[in-house]
């Protein structure tokens, strides 16, 4: 086992014996062989789409096959199982569609015959290993992983906009022509340097496409009161990011008597106007994704995973917790995109909230339409001095220490500056109150990952007004990672142009110290380091 695709890796490395997610050792060699044969398949769908062939199922199961390989998405062997012999199906029928002269590079690579069963399929991955030789030249085998690491982030948001029909075929396009290089000796540093930087601008068109999705579906998201406690009543728990589950389990659930509560991810989901109008959309319950094993046990209620960001699933509520999509535990009830009967059967079996508790709220909404629409009152207030200037802070939360430095830095940002956040990260401070300049809550929430690129049309929108670019507003980016969607979200930043950015709580364990260099000196990527001294540089 070799991972250190998290920030969470043990020893700040890699997981060489079991992965601190609760990854097991034979999920990630089935893991490893999965990413090698969606190589595989993407070597003939890349001479495929050459030859004029374009293959609607291939694209579709590359990004969910991808998206399965994430953090904390998937650990279910069987399933791995199930989706390396489809891969293999997609790519013998697509070997039966091609010229009959292969391209040099499917004549240098015949294909692997893997092995239709478990036991045999976990030994196969041992001995193939991870998809980068980890022994090759360091410089080489860190932007190749940091490659393969953002192309699971972008197959993650393009999974999420499928859900919702929205595809864009030159994304599906560059994660086949990518995967199809790992690997190709005949690249050199500059030609993964430039993989890497079209990465980050592919993923901008995956989360356009996924903004896109939501909107046109669901609304653009609107300033919205959350109540972080719950009312007497049965009850269902949604986690995750899939807006269309959420949708589907309030149409199923209707008039039903059962309140819905997010947790996690999906707190934003009560901005959107076609979700919001459900009144049984109740509030949110809990906080970020490593907090579950102690939270879910107290929900009287099922809980639906959906997909990402699960946990070993505690004993307590192991019979009580359902996953959908990508997501899967061995032996969880796994339930199939809108059929929820199970999750709904469960809910009026279980005794659910016995009494009405009041624990405050929280307000989201504040997404790129909401921002754009008191652009006039923030440009007049950064004019007047009044408001000095504005912190991203967002991304993922994680159990690592050291994460604390983002609460700290939010309650000591000064009175004239204002926060935007997004991503799980925002759990850290979510409910402080942070007072307001003017009528401006001085503490917005953007959304979640998947909302990113509110964030970017909203840093383009400012120095639009004032007439600048991008680097020379008020504006400081200060980032937490944890896994690899937060990975394609940087390599976005990092294409935009954009500098100067803090990172933390620690840097990817698979840059190496010359690939940081460069970043750094092209970028001024940089750690996190005390709040104090980083509040005094970002204000100097």
């Amino acid at each position: 086992m070799y991972c250190n695709q998290c920030e969470q890796t043990s020893k700040g490395i890699a997981c060489t014996v079991t992965g601190v997610c609760g990854k097991k050792p034979e999920v990630a060699a089935l893991q490893d062989v999965l990413l090698f044969a969606l190589k595989e398949l993407s070597m003939y769908a890349d001479q495929a789409r050459q030859e004029g062939i374009l293959d609607p199922e291939v694209n579709h199961f590359t990004v969910e096959a991808l998206f399965s390989t994430l953090t904390n998405v998937n650990f279910d062997p069987q399933r791995f199982l199930d989706m390396v012999t489809k891969c293999v199906s997609l790519r013998e029928n697509l070997k039966t569609k091609l010229s009959s002269s292969p391209n040099p590079l499917l004549a240098k690579n015949p294909t692997v015959a893997f092995a239709a069963t478990l036991p045999e399929l976990i030994k196969q991955g041992e001995e193939i290993g991870f998809l980068v030789d980890q022994k090759g030249d360091a410089d080489l085998r860190s932007l190749q992983e940091l490659l393969i690491y953002g192309l699971k982030g972008v197959a993650a948001y393009a999974h999420h906009a499928l859900i919702l029909g929205k595809e864009n075929d030159n994304i599906y396009a560059f994660i086949h022509s990518s995967l199809a290089k790992i690997g190709n000796p005949e690249l050199d540093l500059n030609d993964w340097l430039e993989l890497v930087m079209q990465c980050g601008e592919i993923n901008l068109a995956a989360m356009e496409l996924l903004d896109a999705a939501n909107t046109e579906t669901f609304g653009h998201p609107v300033p919205t009161e959350v109540p972080l406690g719950h009312k007497a009543g049965k009850c269902i728990l949604v986690s995750g990011h899939d807006l269309k589950d959420l949708k589907d389990l309030l149409e199923a659930t209707q008039n039903s008597g059962i309140n819905i509560y997010t947790h996690g991810e999906m707190l934003p989901a009560h901005g959107y106007p076609e979700l919001k109008k459900y009144p049984h959309l109740y509030g949110n319950y809990g906080t970020a994704w490593q907090n579950q094993k102690k939270e879910f046990v107290d929900f009287p209620g099922p809980i639906l995973m959906t997909t990402n960001c699960i946990q070993e699933p505690q004993e307590n509520y192991r019979d009580n917790i359902f996953t959908a999509g990508p997501v899967g535990w061995p032996g969880i009830k796994h339930a199939p995109h809108g059929d929820f009967a199970e999750v709904i059967a469960k809910a009026k079996a279980m005794p659910g909230f016995s009494n009405d508790e009041d624990k405050g709220s929280v307000m989201v909404g504040f997404a790129r339409n909401s921002v754009m629409g008191v652009a006039d009152q923030i440009i007049a207030a950064v004019k007047s001095g009044d408001l000095k200037h504005i912190f991203l802070v967002g991304g993922c939360d994680g159990a690592k220490p050291g994460r604390n430095y983002f609460t700290e830095f939010v309650e000591k940002t000064p009175d004239n500056t204002a926060v935007l956040t997004l991503g799980c990260g925002k759990y850290r401070f979510y409910d402080k109150q942070l007072g307001t300049i003017g009528d401006i809550p001085r503490l917005l929430d953007i959304g979640q990952c998947n909302d990113a690129y509110s964030a970017i049309q909203i840093a383009v929108a400012l120095s639009q007004a004032f007439e600048c670019g991008v680097n020379d507003l008020p504006l400081s980016m200060v980032l937490s990672w944890y896994e690899q969607k937060a990975v394609s979200i940087l390599l976005t930043l990092l294409y935009l142009g954009i500098k100067d950015i803090r990172l933390g709580p620690s840097l990817p364990a698979f840059v190496s110290p010359n690939v940081l260099d460069v970043l750094v000196k092209n970028f001024d990527l940089k750690p996190i380091s005390t709040v104090e001294q980083d509040l005094t540089t970002i204000l100097a």
